[in-house]
């Protein structure tokens, strides 16, 4: 661009103009000969084409042109642009279809072009597993043995662009942007108002040149000066993926997996002593016994009974004597200090030492609340055998000083004042039934368990440690998302993560993947998914775009069906279409928390004994 408008301007004016090129005009203007695959989606385009001498396999994601939207059901339509789950089911049987033909001696080059809002949110393909599938592609993007490049030629939203953006090479227009949620989330998510887009983008750091600078993008492409002009787009863009393609044909492949693991291990750190010859830093592995107190959790509503509690008619359990002693109590239905107009609840009144020692449920009609990471470490691994690792690590230690904004700092100040740990992920290793495991515990009341920079560093770290002791690694979901205020390279830990767990894979080290309530965003979009065995307990919500953003966006919500027990009763129906899930396997059993310690060692016990004595990861 000739000109430098602020964000705000690049955005209404040029990457969400509805004059800007799409993927199909960028497709036809470079690629005359393109043949497009069926069937056809207006969201996605899928096709093959010879050029440069590689057999090019084409993803590529579409927004609508105007004449896409001129009927009121046009308009009407919510998630123009924005890839199913059906979409994603397309993309993973069109990579197999390129490593076949490449492993039949065809030279490959796969190439997507990026341009979406972001995942589909709609209930449709929530159903279908949506998260699972952005989990399952970030997966083959990192381990397909041919040669990738992506192009954000518009608008890269979400998980959604995520999904097919982790390539060899990657390249965005100086007039597109990358966010880790479209501006109009962003907003109705951190400042509860959609229409906050200025301060959504400000966060963001969207821009070209910002993520170029961040490592998420290697280079920038030149626009025109016309929003309008397909062959001013189209030249650079030729240009590119010429000069990409041939060279990336004369990398050895093995080469190539082993630098985007190494990318995608580094991404977000932006400050760390350097390592050591060994590969190991000398604190990397350390640690610290867990003396932590369990405290009830920050939005728990606590009273004490009185003497007019029990003369009217309180339903105060088995306590001989309430009023003489200071215990606290909660009622079930009326539990939160926020927002109770949803809280279900039978009206018992519990005292809160048995409401957490029974895991936050309510032992009168099962009602569960939120459980930090501190219970969920008491339910899941024998009495004081859990030992804390990367205690101290901190944002202010490896993150990009960008992005440590004053208003970033203070809401991290607020943090440590609600929760007993300093991030959203808790790891170590502990026991289980005698079992020594590596665990990796969400912590909700820790900025709501969001995925940032020292999450994503802190699973690494602990992966780490289970392939250099042979433990298996089990983790606990409980979370909102990626963290927004960290913009793009908080989105960026879904790949780190990921990346994680096909190490484990690749080493045949167990992975078992617990979904708590909740289980959302970034998180079941990368690592949670990835299980070899998926657990969760029954009232998890499990889904990609947490509820209140769809309503935001006006699309009808009905949790039900995406609760655990529900989606496990659909996961019984993946093997009647494997070709349309391919590796997803969904959620494989649900278990109460007081039942989940036991149902997790049933795994381990089984992996112990199908592993050959010589090669058992725990100690007789």
């Amino acid at each position: 661009m000739t000109d430098s408008p602020n964000v705000v301007d690049i955005f209404r004016r040029r990457t969400r103009s509805p004059l800007r090129p799409r993927s199909s005009d960028l497709i036809q203007n470079i690629f005359p000969s393109f043949r497009r695959s069926t069937p056809y989606s207006p969201a996605l385009i899928l096709g093959e084409v010879e050029k440069w001498g590689r057999s090019l396999f084409v993803i590529a994601q579409q927004k609508p042109k105007p004449e896409n939207l001129r009927t009121k059901e046009d308009l009407a339509k919510l998630n123009h642009g924005m890839l199913t789950a059906e979409d994603h089911s397309q993309i993973a049987r069109f990579l197999k279809k390129a490593v076949t033909k490449s492993n039949q001696g065809e030279p490959v080059t796969v190439i997507t072009f990026i341009d979406t809002y972001g995942a589909d949110i709609s209930m449709e393909s929530a159903r279908h597993f949506q998260a699972f599938f952005i989990a399952m592609l970030i997966r083959d993007f990192l381990t397909i043995p041919i040669p990738t490049i992506s192009v954000i030629i518009g608008e890269g939203g979400s998980g959604g662009a995520l999904a097919i953006q982790m390539t060899d090479r990657r390249v965005q227009f100086d007039d597109a942007l990358y966010a880790t949620a479209p501006p109009e989330s962003l907003a109705a998510i951190i400042f509860r108002d959609p229409t906050k887009v200025r301060e959504a983008l400000l966060i963001s750091k969207p821009t070209a040149e910002e993520l170029r600078e961040l490592g998420i993008i290697d280079q920038v492409l030149p626009s025109p000066k016309l929003v309008n002009d397909v062959e001013g787009y189209a030249k650079p863009l030729a240009t590119y993926l010429e000069k990409a393609v041939k060279e990336l044909s004369r990398r050895n492949i093995k080469n190539l997996l082993r630098i985007r693991r190494n990318r995608a291990k580094a991404f977000g750190v932006y400050q760390l002593e350097p390592y050591k010859k060994s590969g190991r830093w000398t604190s990397f592995f350390r640690l610290t016994p867990l003396r932590r107190k369990a405290v009830p959790a920050p939005d728990l509503k606590t009273f004490h009974l009185t003497s007019s509690d029990i003369q009217s008619g309180v339903d105060w359990g088995d306590e001989t004597d309430p009023v003489t002693r200071p215990e606290q109590y909660v009622k079930c239905g009326d539990m939160s200090l926020k927002d109770t107009s949803s809280e279900n609840g039978c009206g018992a009144v519990i005292k809160v030492a048995d409401f957490m020692a029974n895991h936050y449920v309510c032992p009168e009609c099962g009602v569960s609340r939120i459980m930090g990471a501190m219970g969920w470490i008491n339910c899941l691994t024998d009495p004081e055998s859990f030992q804390e690792m990367s205690r101290e690590l901190s944002a202010n230690q490896i993150l990009h000083p960008s992005l440590l904004t004053p208003e970033y700092v203070s809401f991290l100040g607020k943090q440590d004042q609600r929760s007993p740990f300093h991030e959203a992920l808790v790891t170590g290793v502990g026991t289980i039934f005698g079992t020594p495991v590596a665990l990796a515990v969400s912590e909700f009341y820790f900025a709501g368990g969001s995925m940032g920079v020292v999450f994503g560093e802190k699973f690494f770290r602990l992966t780490e440690y289970a392939l250099e002791k042979r433990l298996p690694l089990i983790s606990l979901c409980c979370s909102g998302g990626a963290r927004l205020l960290e913009g793009t390279p908080a989105l960026m830990q879904m790949v780190k993560t990921v990346n994680c767990v096909t190490r484990l894979k690749r080493d045949g080290l167990p992975f078992i993947s617990v979904l708590g309530d909740p289980s959302t965003g970034g998180a079941i979009a990368s690592y949670a998914a990835l299980g070899d065995v998926i657990l969760a307990e029954p009232n998890a919500l499990v889904i990609f775009t947490g509820p209140r953003v769809m309503e935001s966006r006006g699309f009808p919500v009905n949790e039900r069906d995406v609760r655990a027990s529900a989606l496990c009763q659909t996961s019984r129906q993946i093997y009647e279409n494997l070709d349309f899930y391919s590796d997803i396997r969904g959620i494989h059993e649900i278990a109460e928390r007081r039942d989940m310690k036991s149902t997790i060692y049933k795994y381990l016990e089984y992996y112990q004994h199908c592993t050959p004595i010589s090669n058992r990861y725990w100690t007789s």
